[in-house]
This record gives C-alpha cells, structure tokens and sequence, in this order.
C-alpha cells in the first residue's frame, strides 16, 4: 500500500515555525483527505488539519490561525506549516491519508517546542 515518509520536524523555541512534509510512495489522485495528526504526552491523537480531494481544509481548534495545510495530489505530498508554536504543540505528528478503503499512515516526526 506504499510507504509514508515525514520530514520537519525539531526542536524549536515557543514563538518559532516549522514546517512538515510528508510524501507518500502511492499515488494521491484517489485519496479522499490527506492530513496531519498529533499525540501528545499522555494524551490521545488529534487530527490537527486536513485537506480533501476538493482542497477543502479544516483545521483544529488549536492549529486555527497558525498552522496551513497544503497538499499536492500529482507529487502526492501534504505539508504542514505551523507558526507561533507553542509548548502545548510539543507532540508526534503524524501523517495521513484517506484512500477509500484503506488509510495510510505515517511513522511520526516529534515536534518539541521548548525554550
């Protein structure tokens, strides 16, 4: 079903940016949404944003006015911008697609936002 392979991910100061990618070996065209989840620290994983096939992105609560998704059906890649980090974003991000009848997922990246 393909491999999910993310980058991006870091250490950065409360108040930095950074930005994930994620580029999936199977083709995008005929996934329904592509997005970015987290866990953080004793907590369950979220979505945090998501785009579907129509470019249509939702965004959660927390990631409302600092993050942006953006995805790429023909080079099958979703990114994720995040600004104005906070320590509450410290988390595993992990990608995601929606393909229907299968979801594919990605290892993690950690994000640490700690000064």
């Amino acid at each position: 079903q393909g491999q999910v392979v993310e980058s991006g991910g870091g250490l950065v100061q409360p108040g930095g940016s950074l930005r994930l990618s994620c580029v999936f070996s199977a083709s995008m065209l005929m996934a329904k949404v592509m997005g970015w989840y987290r866990r953080a620290p004793g907590k369950q994983r979220e979505l945090v944003a998501s785009i579907n096939s129509g470019g249509v992105t939702n965004y959660a609560d927390s990631a409302k006015g600092r993050f942006t998704i953006s995805g790429d059906t023909t080079r099958n890649t979703v990114n994720l911008q995040m600004n104005s980090l906070s320590p509450e974003d410290t988390a595993v991000y992990y990608c995601h697609a929606d393909m229907d009848l299968f979801e594919l997922w990605g290892q993690g990246t950690q994000v640490t936002v700690s000064s």
